[in-house]
């Protein structure tokens, strides 16, 4: 089969032929529709993740059609359109017991712990507990914008942030993850205040239902800015972006007893960032990460999708190629793209 590949980190990326994936009795084998191209990938390509193992096959935003099922398969079959929260659980320890399939202690991560979806083929493990039936509403590039940035921001504003109506939500960072957040949390009816350093991109953080934008470029002190129009702060502010300043400025920019939800990932010289934690404490502000979405939590994005609250094809940028994929892959940190990249040309 025809991937993306590489062999070090850092290092050249191509498309060539490489071997086609062996089902086992827990797996399925799909046959890609359509991947997403995310930032997370970039990270792996940097050598940031300890997961990968070399060489590579990036990919974890998929959507597509089971080819093969394994002998332990029951709920899916040949045929079935699917996809897959980019984290699955292995179904036995205590934190999938307890409906935490997406922190789970042994969790298969296509495109980080095994060869992921940036190819003709991919082998899904865990499977049985974890593939999603796609409705007939939804197409295989729908699905793969869903990929993991919409369906981490839906646990980040709904279950975590538990943002409503009423209340008034900051995103830090209007990338993929951003621009899901602010469609979700304008889909449940909360108001939404936008960050960001791009126009571009903060006008179509309006389209998407954010109520105020702010470019950080030309705001003196974002925070500030935030309590100002909001009137106390935000109930809700996720960093989206993840770094020191985004960091700093989601948790500064909060109301009493407020939450702060960690989306970006803090990577190189971030992932310690200074907080502010004196207003942490005097405020009793909380402190959230958000990582993924289990499986089961699917339909309620599905009901959102179906009701019109939310719109996530307006994420979508644009379409490529397989091989246009290497070169749009090492060069994600330049930012230069709106919205979300689907891979859909095999």
């Amino acid at each position: 089969m025809k991937a993306v590949y590489y062999e070090e980190f850092k290092g050249k990326v191509d498309v060539r032929e490489v071997h086609n994936p062996v089902v086992s009795a827990d797996s399925v084998i799909v046959k890609v529709g359509a991947t997403g191209l995310c930032r997370s990938d970039w990270h792996g390509w940097m050598g940031h993740d300890p997961d990968i193992e070399l060489p590579h096959v990036p990919g974890h935003e998929l959507a597509g059609t089971i080819v093969e099922t394994g002998s332990n398969i029951k709920n899916f079959m040949v045929g079935d359109r699917i996809t897959v929260p980019f984290v699955s659980g292995c179904g036995h320890c205590p934190e999938c017991r307890s409906g935490n399939q997406h922190v789970c202690d042994k969790q298969f991560q296509p495109g980080f712990t095994a060869w992921g979806s940036f190819a003709e083929f991919v082998e899904i493990k865990y499977a049985d507990g974890n593939l999603v039936h796609l409705p007939d509403e939804i197409d295989f590039v729908a699905a793969a914008s869903l990929g993991c940035r919409f369906i981490t921001s839906f646990r980040a504003v709904i279950d975590q942030g538990k943002a409503g109506a009423g209340q008034w939500v900051a995103v830090h960072g209007c990338g993929g993850v951003g621009l899901s957040a602010i469609n979700i949390a304008a889909g449940a009816g909360a108001s939404v205040i936008a960050v960001d350093i791009d126009d571009k991109k903060l006008e179509l953080a309006r389209t998407l239902g954010a109520n105020r934008v702010l470019n950080a470029r030309l705001v003196k002190d974002v925070a500030a800015e935030i309590v100002r129009l909001s009137g106390r702060g935000a109930h809700v502010s996720i960093d989206a972006l993840g770094s020191q300043e985004t960091c700093f400025n989601s948790v500064s920019c909060l109301r009493k007893r407020g939450k702060h939800i960690q989306v970006g990932l803090m990577t190189g010289d971030h992932q310690h960032p200074v907080v502010p934690m004196d207003r942490v404490v005097a405020h009793e502000l909380e402190i959230i990460g958000s990582h993924g979405m289990q499986a089961f939590r699917y339909e309620a994005v599905f009901e959102m999708i179906k009701s019109g609250k939310v719109q996530p094809e307006k994420l979508l940028g644009r379409t490529i190629s397989l091989e246009e994929a290497p070169e749009a892959l090492v060069n994600m940190d330049k930012f230069e793209n709106l919205g979300v990249t689907v891979i859909n040309k095999f």
